[in-house]
This record gives structure tokens, sequence and C-alpha cells, in this order.
């Protein structure tokens, strides 16, 4: 069932934004109702909200001038990482833009050193355990599914296999704090 949803954006500032993201990512911006709907919902019970577009960066730089073109036309952004959300956020409740993050998906960096390792948001937990194969670490919260650590980050994600959900929180603010 889907939901009634209420406009992101008058009409013309959606085509005014829509053409301005096709003008940054050519085809990697979509207003397809395939890619709208399959970004309308995660794993939840929630209805499904569609997106007015989906994006699909592969850069920090990207993301940013994505950003500032929904600030310019006033259209609310959702970030998407694997789908496999079970809180509903991924759900375009007021139309918008998702940015799906997937494509954003490199390790960046793998320090056993001083066990630190610098990743995309779309990075999976078991592409990263396999990066870190034979290096002495591995990365082993595990909330279920194909989890992007970028969606892990956002949503506290730690999974049955730990006693606290600030689990995920306390190890990327040490990654990405110190």
């Amino acid at each position: 069932m889907q939901n009634p949803q209420v406009m992101s954006a008058p009409a013309e500032q959606l085509d005014s934004a829509v053409e301005a993201l096709k003008s940054l990512l050519g085809a990697r911006a979509s207003t397809a109702l395939v890619q709208r709907e399959h970004h309308s919902h995660g794993e939840s019970y929630h209805a499904p909200a569609m997106p007015d577009a989906v994006c699909y960066p592969h850069s920090t730089e990207e993301v940013s001038e994505i950003l500032k073109i929904s600030a310019k036309y006033q259209v609310p952004v959702i970030p998407f990482g694997g789908g496999t959300s079970l809180e509903g956020h991924v759900n375009a409740l007021y139309g918008g833009i998702s940015i799906d993050l997937r494509e954003m998906n490199k390790v960046l960096r793998v320090s056993p050193e001083d066990l630190d390792v610098t990743v995309e948001a779309g990075v999976t937990r078991q592409q990263l355990n396999k990066v870190l194969n034979n290096t002495g670490l591995t990365f082993f919260i595990d909330p279920g599914g194909e989890s992007t650590l970028g969606g892990m980050a956002a949503t506290r994600a730690s999974g049955t296999n730990t006693r606290s959900r600030a689990a995920t929180a306390s190890m990327f603010c040490t990654q990405l704090c110190t």
C-alpha cells in the first residue's frame, strides 16, 4: 500500500532540480519509475513512499553538488545504502532526491598498524572483511543482510550478536574521530 505523499517542492522547482542533477550526473540521475520504486522502501513493514529522483554519485564532490542542488531548489534528500533498513528511514515521505551511495564502494586505506580503515559509505561489511583478510583485523559487527557501512553508521545498526545498539556508533566514532 502506497502512502499518500506531500509534494517535495513545487513542480517547477522539482523539474529544475532534476534537470540540474541530470546535467551533473547524466544517466546516473534517474526519474525512471522502476528506480524510484526500488528506492521507496527498505525491508520494514512501513508503506513505500517514492522519491522524485534517484542519484548514483561516485565521489564526495558529487554528493556535495547534489546537496547544493537540493538546497537551491528546496528538495529533500534521502540517503540510501543497501536498502536493508528496518526503520523506514529510506522512505521518501515528502518525495525528494534519493542518493544511492552503493557505487561509492571503495576501501581507500587499510592500516593494520593503527587499527584504522578508511572506506566510502557504500562499502559492505562483507566487502570490508574480504579486504581485511590476512591483516589480523576484522569488522565484527553484523546487523545482517548486505548492509553498507554508511547505513550502519547512520542507523547505529549493530546486529543480534552485540549487547548494545551503541556498538556501531562507538566503533565508527573511534575510527572517525581520532
